[in-house]
Protein backbone atom coordinates (compact mmCIF):
# COMPACT_ATOMS: atom_id res chain seq x y z
CA UNK A 1 0.00 0.00 0.00
CA UNK A 2 1.36 3.34 -1.09
CA UNK A 3 1.71 6.26 1.90
CA UNK A 4 2.73 9.91 1.97
CA UNK A 5 4.95 10.13 4.95
CA UNK A 6 7.22 13.33 5.72
CA UNK A 7 10.53 12.58 6.50
CA UNK A 8 13.72 14.97 7.28
CA UNK A 9 11.50 17.82 5.21
CA UNK A 10 10.39 16.43 2.41
CA UNK A 11 6.87 14.82 1.28
CA UNK A 12 7.47 10.60 0.35
CA UNK A 13 5.72 8.03 -0.60
CA UNK A 14 6.46 4.91 0.61
CA UNK A 15 4.83 1.35 -0.12
CA UNK A 16 5.02 -0.89 2.72
CA UNK A 17 2.53 -3.26 4.27
CA UNK A 18 0.58 -0.53 7.03
CA UNK A 19 2.11 -3.56 10.02
CA UNK A 20 6.01 -2.51 9.19
CA UNK A 21 7.81 -1.19 11.84
CA UNK A 22 9.45 2.80 10.71
CA UNK A 23 12.91 1.32 11.22
CA UNK A 24 12.39 -0.54 8.24
CA UNK A 25 10.54 1.98 6.35
CA UNK A 26 13.91 4.53 6.85
CA UNK A 27 16.09 1.61 6.31
CA UNK A 28 14.87 -0.23 3.19
CA UNK A 29 12.17 1.72 1.68
CA UNK A 30 13.93 4.99 1.54
CA UNK A 31 17.53 3.97 1.99
CA UNK A 32 17.74 6.26 5.04
CA UNK A 33 20.24 4.04 7.24
CA UNK A 34 21.49 5.97 9.96
CA UNK A 35 18.86 4.93 12.18
CA UNK A 36 20.02 1.07 13.50
CA UNK A 37 18.27 -1.85 14.65
CA UNK A 38 19.27 -2.93 18.22
CA UNK A 39 16.72 -5.00 20.18
CA UNK A 40 13.35 -4.89 17.91
CA UNK A 41 11.56 -4.21 21.68
CA UNK A 42 11.61 -0.54 21.76
CA UNK A 43 14.30 -1.06 24.94
CA UNK A 44 17.91 -0.08 23.20
CA UNK A 45 16.99 3.03 21.56
CA UNK A 46 19.48 2.49 18.51
CA UNK A 47 16.26 3.10 16.22
CA UNK A 48 15.55 6.38 17.75
CA UNK A 49 14.13 9.19 15.52
CA UNK A 50 11.89 12.28 16.00
CA UNK A 51 8.24 12.18 15.24
CA UNK A 52 6.94 15.89 15.63
CA UNK A 53 10.06 17.11 17.74
CA UNK A 54 9.20 14.01 19.82
CA UNK A 55 11.50 11.04 20.78
CA UNK A 56 10.22 7.65 19.15
CA UNK A 57 11.71 3.88 19.00
CA UNK A 58 11.36 2.84 15.44
CA UNK A 59 11.46 -0.61 15.39
CA UNK A 60 8.25 -0.92 17.22
CA UNK A 61 6.63 2.20 15.24
CA UNK A 62 3.82 0.75 12.69
CA UNK A 63 3.45 2.49 9.51
CA UNK A 64 0.01 2.85 10.03
CA UNK A 65 0.19 4.84 13.26
CA UNK A 66 1.90 7.68 11.01
CA UNK A 67 0.26 10.42 9.65
CA UNK A 68 0.78 12.46 6.23
CA UNK A 69 0.79 15.80 8.81
CA UNK A 70 3.40 14.22 11.08
CA UNK A 71 7.10 15.29 10.76
CA UNK A 72 10.07 12.42 10.93
CA UNK A 73 13.32 13.47 11.62
CA UNK A 74 16.09 10.94 11.23
CA UNK A 75 19.94 11.11 12.32
CA UNK A 76 20.56 12.10 8.45
CA UNK A 77 18.00 15.09 8.82
CA UNK A 78 19.07 16.85 12.10
CA UNK A 79 21.04 18.79 10.55
CA UNK A 80 22.59 19.73 7.07
CA UNK A 81 26.23 19.80 7.97
CA UNK A 82 26.65 18.04 11.18
CA UNK A 83 26.55 20.91 13.19
CA UNK A 84 23.95 20.50 15.43
CA UNK A 85 25.06 20.92 18.82
CA UNK A 86 25.23 17.76 20.14
CA UNK A 87 26.94 16.48 17.08
CA UNK A 88 29.74 19.42 17.93
CA UNK A 89 29.51 18.09 21.74
CA UNK A 90 30.49 14.57 20.30
CA UNK A 91 33.37 15.41 18.24
CA UNK A 92 34.77 17.46 20.28
CA UNK A 93 34.58 14.83 23.52
CA UNK A 94 35.43 11.89 21.57
CA UNK A 95 31.83 10.79 22.98
CA UNK A 96 31.53 7.41 20.52
CA UNK A 97 33.30 4.06 21.39
CA UNK A 98 32.02 2.07 18.78
CA UNK A 99 29.42 4.25 17.28
CA UNK A 100 26.37 1.36 16.83
CA UNK A 101 23.92 2.72 18.99
CA UNK A 102 24.72 6.54 18.78
CA UNK A 103 22.47 7.71 15.99
CA UNK A 104 19.89 7.09 18.68
CA UNK A 105 21.70 8.44 21.42
CA UNK A 106 22.34 11.55 19.28
CA UNK A 107 18.48 12.07 18.36
CA UNK A 108 17.32 11.10 22.02
CA UNK A 109 19.92 13.68 23.50
CA UNK A 110 18.68 16.76 21.02
CA UNK A 111 15.07 15.98 22.21
CA UNK A 112 16.31 16.62 25.70
CA UNK A 113 17.77 19.70 24.67
CA UNK A 114 14.99 21.23 22.61
CA UNK A 115 12.65 20.30 25.65
CA UNK A 116 14.92 21.32 28.74
CA UNK A 117 18.00 23.31 27.11
CA UNK A 118 19.93 23.34 30.60
CA UNK A 119 19.74 19.63 32.00
CA UNK A 120 20.61 18.40 35.28
CA UNK A 121 22.78 14.82 35.40
CA UNK A 122 19.08 13.51 37.27
CA UNK A 123 17.22 14.97 34.09
CA UNK A 124 19.39 12.99 31.73
CA UNK A 125 18.97 10.02 33.94
CA UNK A 126 15.53 10.04 33.44
CA UNK A 127 14.97 10.95 30.34
CA UNK A 128 18.02 9.37 28.20
CA UNK A 129 17.62 5.63 28.56
CA UNK A 130 19.05 4.25 25.31
CA UNK A 131 21.71 1.54 26.10
CA UNK A 132 25.32 1.73 24.88
CA UNK A 133 26.84 -1.40 25.48
CA UNK A 134 30.07 0.40 25.14
CA UNK A 135 29.24 2.02 28.30
CA UNK A 136 30.10 5.25 27.39
CA UNK A 137 27.48 7.41 29.74
CA UNK A 138 29.66 9.68 31.57
CA UNK A 139 30.48 10.82 27.69
CA UNK A 140 27.32 10.89 26.91
CA UNK A 141 25.99 12.81 30.10
CA UNK A 142 29.68 15.00 29.56
CA UNK A 143 28.43 15.45 25.98
CA UNK A 144 24.98 16.57 26.97
CA UNK A 145 25.93 19.21 29.10
CA UNK A 146 28.82 20.88 26.71
CA UNK A 147 25.87 20.78 24.00
CA UNK A 148 23.85 22.60 26.04
CA UNK A 149 26.34 24.97 26.84
CA UNK A 150 26.83 25.22 22.80
CA UNK A 151 22.77 25.86 22.00
CA UNK A 152 23.14 28.89 24.92
CA UNK A 153 25.65 30.14 23.01
CA UNK A 154 28.27 30.24 26.06
CA UNK A 155 30.97 27.95 23.96
CA UNK A 156 31.82 28.11 20.32
CA UNK A 157 33.11 25.85 17.64
CA UNK A 158 36.71 26.94 16.34
CA UNK A 159 37.82 26.06 13.00
CA UNK A 160 41.36 23.75 13.04
CA UNK A 161 43.25 22.52 10.69
CA UNK A 162 44.09 19.05 9.68
CA UNK A 163 47.23 19.01 11.66
CA UNK A 164 45.97 20.14 14.55
CA UNK A 165 42.80 17.52 14.62
CA UNK A 166 44.94 14.77 14.36
CA UNK A 167 47.10 15.19 17.39
CA UNK A 168 44.52 16.85 19.22
CA UNK A 169 42.26 14.63 21.13
CA UNK A 170 40.96 17.14 24.10
CA UNK A 171 38.79 19.47 24.47
CA UNK A 172 40.36 23.07 26.34
CA UNK A 173 38.74 26.11 27.02
CA UNK A 174 39.55 28.98 27.17
CA UNK A 175 39.39 33.38 27.58
CA UNK A 176 39.31 34.37 23.67
CA UNK A 177 40.33 38.27 25.17
CA UNK A 178 43.62 36.44 27.00
CA UNK A 179 44.21 33.86 23.75
CA UNK A 180 47.77 33.00 22.89
CA UNK A 181 49.52 30.72 20.50
CA UNK A 182 49.15 28.24 23.43
CA UNK A 183 45.43 27.72 23.36
CA UNK A 184 45.23 27.97 19.48
CA UNK A 185 44.48 24.34 19.27
CA UNK A 186 41.71 24.52 21.36
CA UNK A 187 37.93 22.86 20.06
CA UNK A 188 35.99 25.59 22.00
CA UNK A 189 35.95 28.86 23.16
CA UNK A 190 33.84 30.38 26.03
CA UNK A 191 31.94 33.20 24.73
CA UNK A 192 32.31 36.09 27.35
CA UNK A 193 28.93 37.86 27.55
Amino acid sequence: MAKKIHVNGKLVTVSADDATPLLWVLREHLELTGTKFGCGIAQCGACTVHLDGQPVRSCVYPLSAITENQKITTIEGLSEDTNHPIQQAWAALDTPQCGYCQSGMIMACAALLDSNPNPSDDDINSTITNICRCGTFQRVREGIHLAAEIKAGKKVAKEMNSEQTETTNAVEFFDPNAASEQSSNALYTEVKA
